[in-house]
Formats: C-alpha cells, structure tokens, sequence
C-alpha cells in the first residue's frame, strides 16, 4: 500500500482537523493532487487541495459549527477556503463535467470520486490520499509517477478539447516531472491541436508559459514544443532566433548558483528587437515590470568583455542595470558554453564575471544639477536648458562623475557664456 501517512505536512494538526471535519457524519474528504503528486516524488509540498463529496454549503456549515473560518473563494464551482491559524486549505466538492468548450467547462456536483478523477487532465494529478494516509489511484497515476511519464488520462484528444489549456500544461508538467521522450498520444494531440491555443486568454497562456520557463531545466519542453509547432505558435520570435542558447544558460545558472528567472529565459529565445518585444508584451499581457524587463534587455548594448571599469560605469548609468546584467548573463552563458579547452574563451568568462559581479553593487549616482540651476544661470526656458544640461552631463561622465555641484555650476556658466 502506497501511502503519505508519514509525511510532516499530511500529520499537520491542522490538516487532520479538516480532514476530520469533512470524513465525519457520512461525509468523505481526500487530499487531491499536487500535495500527494510531490510528496510521492519527495518534493517540497505547498498548497493542499482536498476534495469532498459534500456540497460547498455542507462544507461551510460544518466549519462553521467549529468555529473554523470559511471563505467561498469559487462556490460556484465547488470551492470553499477553509483558514486555520493562517493556513488556507481549498476544499472543492467532486464534480463531473456538464459541457465544455475548450476554454471553460460548465460542471456539475458528484459523489463519485472515479468521475471526479477521470475529468482531471493528468494521471499523476489525479491521485488521491484518504484520510489515514493512503494513497488512491484510479488512472494510473502512479505507475506513470514512478516512469516520470507524463499522461492524460484517458483519451488525449479529448482531455485537451475540454481545455486547450491543457497542451501548454502537458509541456509544463513535463519540464517539471518528465524524463526521456514525452508520451507519444499526448504529444500528437498536442501537436494536432496546436492552433486551438489562439482561443485561450493571453493571460492564462503567459501564466503557463511563464512558468514553465522557471523550471529547474525547461530544456527538453521547449525543444518538443519547438519540434511540433507549439512553440512558435505561443512565442512566434523564437521561429527564426530558435532555442539554441537554453542549454548554456541552465548550466550556467546551476554552476553560479543564480536563481531560476523566466524573464532570462524568455530573453535567451528571443531577438533583442524593442518593436517587437513591445508587441509580445502586449499579445501577452506582460506585467509592466515584466515588459520593462524586456525593454532593458533589448535597449542595452553589445558589451565588449575587455571594457574598462570607467567606461562600464558610463554605460551603467547611460542604460537599465538589470538590462545590462541580462546581456552580461546571456553572454557569459554563451562564453561558458565555449569555454572548455578554449582559453581565449576561458577568459573572456572570467572578464564577463568581473562585469556582472560589477553591476550587482552599482548605485547610479544623481547627477548634481537640475534645469533649475540652468534657469537660475540664465539659460532661457526652452529647449536651450536640455541642450546644455546635456552637454554638462555629458562633460560629467567624461571625468568619471568627479566634479562635484560647485565645479558643474561654473562649467555651466562657462557653456552658457560660450
């Protein structure tokens, strides 16, 4: 019997109290999904989900009763939030599909839990642990668990005409779980519906792609959505600028320790076009710190890994740091992926290192004079104070930021007179 009863989090005090709760009275509640997915494969468990077969308003009825707070954060559909001492627990009735569309399903409330698991999208989804801990497989789960094959449960076509989500999903869930070749069905009906992927919001798609790219190596998912077409249909920059800097990058990250950041990723699949970039975000529904990223990355220039410190400096302060860090990194990742038994390589590694350790501590200094100084000097309001502030700036920068406010207001006079 496989089982999850020793688990740290499954012996949660205040777990058991919902799991009592729900399992008293007729009632049944199992922990459903991610929880006992990770645990089985000894990863670190975050959210828990249990499913019921009582309805939501049994289910808040009875916490209710003991004092337990419940929030219906998606009645409609079955979901009510339990919170004990600060700790959420999503509790959704079992349901079984109605009607479905590809982008939502209308559901209706069961008592059947092989219903419940057979409208799941993947087997090691749909795996269940009662409330004494043992785990309960009705789809195959856990052999595909044990092989690291990612499945859909049931017939592949039709799990993804129920939710086109699913194809990103089944590439998602492979970066994260899979080993060796996908499944053959999942990958064909990935494949064969592909352009149903334009139905679905940008939001839920950025969602999935996002992360999927923050996986420890989301190598092997991207060469297979690139092989069936996916790719260039969710991310239409990578057709002609490929995926060839992913390997370099991820082993790179692992040897410096860097922490795993979708946005670099993206960046490695991309070209640094700022046009183009702008229309992505917006196809996507970026962030405006997740577009502004971009931008940074694709304003910054070329940097050439034998340039001095007081240059660097300058272009510091001229571009966005974490732009210029961006372009460091995928450099340097490139550079690393040249390095071995190279040693003009080997070095232009260690200078590129140099620069990006440089970038960690730059504080960009302010530059002392403002266009008041200027107006207060007599420059006329107007374009005119630009100009010369610019050529102060500039004159700035040229001595290392050295001058100080006094020494910049008498250049200034100086300009203004000359």
């Amino acid at each position: 019997m496989t089982s999850v009863a020793g688990q740290t989090w499954f012996k949660d005090e205040a777990l058991q109290r919902v799991l009592s709760l729900l399992n008293a009275e007729g009632g049944e509640g199992r922990v459903v999904g991610g929880a006992v997915r990770n645990s089985l494969m000894g990863l670190p468990v975050a959210d828990i989900d249990i499913a019921t077969t009582l309805l939501p308003e049994a289910v808040i009825e009875r916490a209710t009763t003991a004092g337990i707070k419940a929030v219906p954060t998606g009645i409609a559909h079955g979901t009510v939030t339990l919170v004990i001492d600060g700790k959420p627990f999503e509790i959704t009735t079992l349901r079984r599909d109605v009607e479905t569309d590809g982008r939502r399903a209308q559901v209706a409330f069961s008592n059947d839990w092989e219903a419940d698991a057979e409208r799941r999208d993947l087997t090691i989804n749909a795996l269940y642990a009662s409330d004494n801990g043992e785990v309960v497989d009705m789809v195959g789960g856990l052999a595909d668990l044990e092989r690291r094959n990612i499945r859909f449960i049931g017939d592949a076509a039709t799990r993804i005409a129920e939710d086109h989500l699913r194809i990103l999903r089944f590439f998602r869930f492979f970066a994260y779980y899979g080993s060796g070749r996908p499944d053959a069905d999942g990958l064909r009906a990935c494949a064969a519906a592909r352009s149903k992927i334009a139905s679905l919001s940008a939001e839920r798609v950025w969602s999935e792609m996002k992360k999927l790219l923050a996986a420890k190596d989301p190598g092997r998912a991207l060469l297979w959505m690139r092989q069936v077409g996916i790719l260039t249909k969710v991310l239409p920059e990578t057709e002609k600028w490929g995926i060839d800097a992913i390997p370099a990058l991820i082993a790179t990250e692992q040897a410096l320790g860097w922490t795993s950041d979708p946005l670099l990723r993206l960046a490695a699949i991309v070209p640094p076009d700022v046009a183009r970039l702008a229309k992505l975000a917006e196809r996507l529904r970026l962030s405006k710190a997740e577009a502004a990223y971009l931008q940074g990355w694709a304003n910054a220039p070329g940097i050439k890994d034998d340039m001095s410190e007081v240059v660097f400096d300058r272009l510091l302060y001229r571009y966005d740091t974490p732009g210029v860090a961006a372009r460091l990194k995928l450099a340097l990742a490139v550079a690393r992926g040249k390095a071995e038994g190279d040693f003009e390589e080997m070095a232009r590694t260690a200078r590129l290192g140099k620069l990006l350790e440089r970038t960690a501590g730059w504080k960009k200094p302010a530059f002392p004079v403002s266009g008041a100084d200027a107006l207060a000097a007599g420059v006329s309001a107007g374009p005119r104070v630009g100009e010369i502030l610019g050529k102060l700036e500039q004159q700035w920068l040229d001595g290392n930021f050295a001058m100080d406010r006094a020494a910049l207001l008498a250049r200034l006079k100086e300009l203004i007179e000359s």
